[in-house]
């Protein structure tokens, strides 16, 4: 807790003028993010998954995966063979030899695939039938236990489950989960849009429909409960991209209108009772987000991150501040403040302090 409050404070120090350092005294560090040699200029990396400050992956278009273990100075590129025409959208990644990466896109397109060597070799797990299926985003409660979601089906979402890390998959009935909004759906911006804490819940994040909305379940995904947010709705552009939870109530929402020529007021909430009840920032992010993550253990400070900044919260999401104008989709950190953040143009960058 001590050393993420020094990280938050220091962080927010990043968004004022620096005052003159007299001679005799040492200057003073701020964590900044540092952005990372990838090699991959052409690669948009909307999957993130921080194992520590050493260890890191990021998925992305053109099927890639990169890897590294030397807190960026090198990355490896393990791209799964023959997934070049396919678009990874995220990865969660247990140490530095496995990890899941899930493809996005209709029908075929949405596919899983597993490592358990680092990358050296995966296994194709996944892969969609069904044409009206469109897969956004991915979560695990340990090693063994994870979900997948995808856009509605037949009017209602539908969800993919693995007990044994991935390998093999479910899809789950529906009886328990409400009825989706007209034109209700995921955004695969970030990997976000489905994200889990303890070993049972989980959470949805929607848009594009009359109300941007929040759905909890309590039991690993076969019941579902809907809440509304303040974020931007009405718009197949507008609504919530991503979640983070610190325990199981304290929650942050963010997201807007993706466009870049619109504006996108309220752009961020928080939840006190595990999502049941959203409340608008007080001061929200000046622009659109996609991805947002708590400083390790933290319920009070939290980065948020889209094409145009980093946003930083110190009081649990009531207010944020930027702190960096760089383009970013994601943002995740390990449980070792190990912080990293992934976007457009081959841009990985971790968090120095």
């Amino acid at each position: 807790m001590i050393a993420a409050a020094a990280c938050a404070a220091a962080l927010a120090a990043t968004a004022a003028a620096p005052a003159p350092t007299p001679a005799h005294e040492p200057e003073r560090r701020v964590p900044r993010w540092q952005l990372m040699d990838t090699g991959t200029p052409d690669v948009r990396f909307r999957g993130l998954a921080a194992v520590s400050r050493n260890t890191a992956w990021a998925a992305g278009t053109g099927g890639t995966v990169l890897r590294t273990t030397d807190g960026g100075a090198t990355w490896r590129n393990v791209s799964p063979p023959g997934a070049g025409e396919v678009q990874f959208r995220d990865v969660e990644a247990f140490d530095a030899r496995r990890a899941v990466v899930l493809a996005i896109g209709e029908g075929e397109a949405s596919r899983v695939y597993r490592t358990d060597d680092g990358g050296a070799t995966w296994t194709e797990s996944f892969r969609n039938t069904d044409p009206k299926a469109f897969y956004d985003c991915m979560a695990f409660f340990d090693h063994r236990h994870g979900l997948a979601m995808s856009d509605p089906v037949d009017g209602k979402f539908r969800i993919l489950s693995t007990g044994d890390g991935g390998r093999t998959w479910t899809v789950l009935p529906t009886a328990g989960m409400p009825a989706a909004q007209e034109g209700e759906a995921g955004f695969a911006a970030s990997g976000q849009c489905l994200v889990t804490s303890g070993p049972r819940d989980v959470w949805l994040a929607t848009g594009g429909a009359a109300r941007a909305r929040v759905l909890h379940s309590a039991d690993r995904g076969r019941t579902w409960t809907a809440a509304d947010t303040p974020l931007p709705a009405g718009d197949p552009a507008r609504g919530v991209f991503a979640l983070a939870f610190a325990a199981r109530t304290h929650g942050l929402a963010v997201g807007g209108d993706f466009r870049p020529d619109q504006p996108a007021p309220r752009a961020a909430a928080r939840t006190a009772d595990g999502g049941h009840t959203w409340r608008p920032a007080a001061t929200p992010p000046t622009a659109y987000r996609s991805g947002v993550t708590w400083l390790p253990h933290s319920r009070t400070a939290a980065l948020a991150v889209g094409p145009t900044g980093t946003d930083l919260t110190t009081d649990g999401g009531h207010t944020w501040r930027t702190v960096d104008t760089g383009s970013y989709d994601t943002v995740d950190c390990a449980t070792d403040q190990g912080c990293w953040a992934s976007g457009e143009k081959g841009r990985v960058a971790r968090l120095e302090h």
